[in-house]
């Protein structure tokens, strides 16, 4: 069948559904100021629909269109969305106003669907990088725990096959490896930039500090020389002093990466510190390091924790450097990833990636929570 004739199958479901869709929305306006009650009578009109025409699972994808689709028409009918608004703002104002909030939304959805498309397809039960029937019908058994017994198993794909796998994981299973040795380099690398990172933004915020901004520019310019380039340049340097393909040298490699978030974020958190407290500090009779520990630290250690978290995660997701100075020894998670997408194309991919997602979630949570705390212990309220 042409494509021609396929749009002419399309246009009288369009047509139909354009009409149904019409007949709800002008029912729904009916219900006044009851949003909640709209959006719910959407969920059971569209699941219905869905279900009747495809499929459960489009039912339930359906139904969420339904939620939505209910609540702003009775939103737009009832005349709330003006209520966020000055009164004498025009149609256009308004107009642009939701529009732009609408675009952000968009990107967002564009940017972050990607990663969420990844943890349904890492409980699949066949070994594909796509959904299968069975998944859209949200068959159970279509669904499986498999990937993630995987990385255990080092490389055993069947469920039942785990006599003997406990024994052995912690020694032989290369994702496992991987796991320990990303874990090891991240904590020591993110202990070494965090002191580093933060005792450098102590002496920059100082104003007696000369040349500040050279030096500042200097240190974080890891963040901004391409990472190939830098990989490269430790690559070498790395060589030359017996460092290269060492734990000590992608320990150091990553350090360096991750000493730049450090110091911007104790900066940002020293730059509503009082230095009048250092100076009576000082009246007291207390010495710098004395100074330092009893009066700055714990202002400042919201701001020193989120730093150090987000240099693990520099540590924990970084490739380019493990790729140029670790052998198959130093293998860490992404490295592992890297070479499981060339050698072999497993699903066990999905479930990592999974699980780096689920952490790297639960860390940005916490930079988030301290970076709220820091606001409150300096004063201002968070946005």
């Amino acid at each position: 069948m042409t494509a021609q004739g396929d749009t002419g199958l399309m246009l009288p479901f369009l047509a139909i559904g354009a009409a149904l869709f019409a007949a709800f929305s002008f029912a729904v306006t009916r219900l006044g100021d009851r949003g909640r009650l709209a959006a719910w009578l959407g969920v059971i009109a569209f699941f219905a629909v869905g279900t009747g025409l495809v499929g459960f699972a489009y039912g339930v994808l359906m139904a969420i269109v339904g939620y939505i689709a209910g609540g702003m028409t009775c939103w737009l009918a009832s005349g709330r969305y003006r209520l966020n608004l000055p009164p004498y703002a025009t149609a256009r104002q308004v107009l642009w106003f939701y529009s732009f909030r609408m675009i952000c939304g968009m990107i967002f959805v564009f940017l972050i669907m990607p990663i969420f498309v990844l943890i349904p397809l890492s409980f699949n039960q066949e070994p594909y990088f796509s959904f299968t029937p069975g998944m859209l019908r949200f068959d159970p058994l279509a669904y499986s725990m498999r990937w993630y017994i995987d990385i255990l198993q080092n490389g055993m794909v069947d469920p039942e096959a785990v006599v003997g796998w406990w024994s052995d994981m912690w020694s032989n299973a290369q994702w496992i490896r991987s796991i320990r040795n990303s874990f090891f380099i991240g904590f020591w690398a993110t202990m070494i930039s965090t002191a580093l990172g933060t005792l450098a933004a102590v002496g920059l915020s100082s104003s007696d500090m000369p040349w500040r901004r050279p030096i500042m520019a200097l240190l974080i310019s890891p963040m901004i020389v391409p990472l190939v380039i830098t990989a490269s340049g430790l690559f070498f340097f790395f060589s030359s002093v017996g460092l290269a393909k060492t734990y000590l040298g992608i320990i150091l490699a990553h350090a360096a990466l991750g000493t730049p978030f450090v110091i911007i974020t104790v900066t940002a958190t020293l730059s509503g510190f009082d230095q009048s407290l250092t100076r009576a500090s000082a009246n007291m009779g207390a010495g710098p390091i004395r100074t330092f520990f009893k009066v700055q630290m714990p202002l400042i250690l919201p701001g020193v924790i989120s730093g150090a978290l987000f240099a693990f995660i520099t540590s924990f997701d970084e490739v380019v450097a493990v790729l140029q100075l670790a052998d198959v020894r130093q293998r860490t998670i992404p490295r592992q990833m890297f070479s499981g997408i060339r050698e072999q194309i497993s699903p066990t991919i999905l479930a990592v990636a999974t699980i780096l997602v689920i952490i790297s979630i639960l860390l940005l949570t916490t930079v988030e929570l301290l970076r709220r705390r820091s606001e409150r212990l300096r004063g201002v309220s968070p946005s």
